[in-house]
């Protein structure tokens, strides 16, 4: 799915909520806790995410708890995801405001879109950053994953 908002600044998180770039200490730790919530091939991604420079993952958290998390750069340079919220907190804006938080930092490096790929839930990009489907874009990538 192509987005065309990548120009827009992100929406806040709730006021006791935190969104921001992982510290270099916290990274095993956020990909102990993607993989323990999203599974193996998340975390792999999110391993290139937090290897990039600057750091191309963005974490939402209450206190001292992880609530979600998104990347860009991981797949490929331009995509964007994967984006993982905690079902408990899902419909919060979360999600929306880690996305933004991607597209926002993607457009301030000079990309003029993004592609969001093998997207679990199309219905979400629509509605929070008006994406479109790009024709026969499928498998992409994605088709010759190892298994």
């Amino acid at each position: 799915m192509k987005l065309y908002t990548l120009g827009d600044v992100p929406p806040p998180v709730p006021a006791a909520m935190r969104l921001r770039k992982p510290l270099g200490p916290e990274h095993d730790g956020a990909l102990g806790w993607v993989e323990a919530h999203f599974g193996a091939r998340w975390r792999s991604e999110a391993g290139v995410a937090l290897a990039n420079r600057p750091v191309s993952m963005f974490i939402v958290q209450h206190r001292a708890e992880l609530l979600g998390f998104a990347c860009f750069d991981a797949t490929a340079r331009g995509f964007v995801g994967p984006i993982g919220v905690l079902d408990g907190v899902r419909g919060k804006g979360l999600g929306a405001a880690l996305l933004y938080a991607c597209l926002h930092d993607m457009r301030a490096a000079g990309y003029g879109y993004a592609v969001a790929g093998h997207v679990g839930a199309p219905g979400f990009f629509r509605r929070v950053a008006g994406a479109i489907e790009i024709p026969d874009s499928t498998p992409g990538l994605y088709g010759t994953l190892l298994r």
